[in-house]
């Protein structure tokens, strides 16, 4: 009779085990559908992004979002306040309400490696969005812009309008920006840039005549550009910055031929600084120097049609969020991921990356942004109008 009951109590421990095998095999919040998982609708997905003080985090967030609830799903969206671990808390309190899938614009590439390390060890699929999260495996996809192209675009519209490629010799007085040191981005952007002026630089067509970030020559490398950046993109940062190089080296009536920034708030620093110190130079005339940005901002769009700001590289967030949402939507319903045209090594793994193509924006096709649904014409014509920027 011993016998039996062991034997039983074995038969029903084999029958529990395989029981919780089976059910272990099925992730919480997916349902099974033959060897496919899919999402349950209702699911919650979480996004983090990392503040809510620069106006295209506002819009990313917001648009996706948007269609993510639409197509049935919960969102978890929290802003990080700028603050590394702020948004690792953000990301662990949505594994913590039982995230599936984590979108996560980094604030700091590295410092966020544990909160995604353990949204990966609750087998959460994590993507990063237009920014790369770095020395960690617990990435699985990526969704940008073609990075170094931004900086091409940019660093192009400069040589046209200095007129280097039909042999202006200059030598003409430049001065370089670079992004937020904690933002693996904004290398990138540089590389892009620095690859085309550096040979102007070398045949010294191209001066920094600033000690800004210790000066820039021809022996400057990719590698150096955090000397030049911006903290956190600060709009406040970069006038100060402006103040300090132009009156160290400026302030005399030297001419500043052209001004190299990767983002329209770092532009809007420039601009501020030249109107507090040089207010001989004026919009429109040959003393303005042109200036470069990123993001199609608000008041990118004011400026440029005011004559202060040269050119803005418009990345269309609108197709970021949808590439993104096609690619939760797809991984939701176990579907192989497509659209996959690259991959990003973040110093661990090479993260599968799907890039987007950024646009140059000048005077000349400012209503593009109109055509594209991106800001509406009564904007449009507020902005470029002079009015209601802010």
């Amino acid at each position: 009779m011993k016998c039996i009951t062991r034997i039983l109590a074995a038969v029903s421990a084999l029958a529990l085990t395989a029981g919780l095998a089976a059910c272990s095999s099925t992730r919480a919040g997916f349902e099974q559908n033959g060897t496919t998982q899919k999402l349950e609708k209702g699911a919650i997905i979480g996004i983090s992004m990392p503040t809510k003080s620069e106006e295209r985090w506002n819009k990313d967030g917001n648009n996706l979002k948007d269609k993510l609830e639409k197509a049935g799903y919960k969102v978890v969206l929290n802003f990080a306040d700028d603050k590394p671990a702020q948004q690792n808390a953000d990301i662990e309190n949505m594994v913590n309400q039982g995230a599936k899938i984590i979108v996560v614009a980094a604030k700091d590439g590295s410092a966020v490696g544990p909160a995604v390390e353990k949204a990966r060890d609750a087998g959460d699929t994590v993507i990063a969005y237009d920014r790369l999260i770095m020395n960690t495996d617990a990435v699985d996809y990526y969704a940008t812009f073609q990075l170094e192209q931004v900086g091409v675009l940019e660093a192009q519209y400069l040589i046209d309008q200095l007129g280097l490629e039909d042999g202006e010799t200059g030598p003409f007085n430049i001065e370089l920006f670079t992004g937020s040191p904690d933002d693996n981005n904004a290398k990138y952007f540089f590389k892009g840039a620095w690859d085309l002026l550096q040979p102007y630089f070398a045949k010294g067509v191209l001066v920094n005549p600033s000690n800004h970030g210790g000066g820039v020559t021809k022996d400057f490398t990719v590698d150096d550009w955090q000397k030049i950046s911006v903290q956190s993109w600060k709009t406040e940062q970069a006038q100060k910055d402006m103040e300090s190089i132009l009156d160290s080296t400026y302030a005399n009536g030297r001419k500043l031929d052209a001004v190299l920034t990767p983002y329209d708030g770092i532009a809007q620093g420039v601009i501020n600084a030249i109107e507090s110190k040089r207010p001989d130079m004026q919009p429109g005339t040959e003393s303005w120097p042109p200036i470069t940005g990123q993001d199609a901002m608000e008041i990118a769009v004011s400026n440029i049609a005011a004559g202060k700001q040269g050119e803005t590289v418009f990345k269309n967030v609108d197709e970021l969020a949808d590439a993104v949402y096609d690619m939760i939507i797809e991984i939701a319903e176990g579907k192989e991921v497509t659209g996959i045209n690259g991959e990003f090594n973040n110093n661990n793994v090479d993260v599968p990356s799907k890039l987007l193509d950024p646009q140059n924006i000048t005077v000349e096709n400012l209503e593009d942004l109109v055509k594209a649904n991106y800001i509406t014409q009564e904007r449009y014509d507020k902005l470029t109008g002079g009015k209601d920027v802010l």
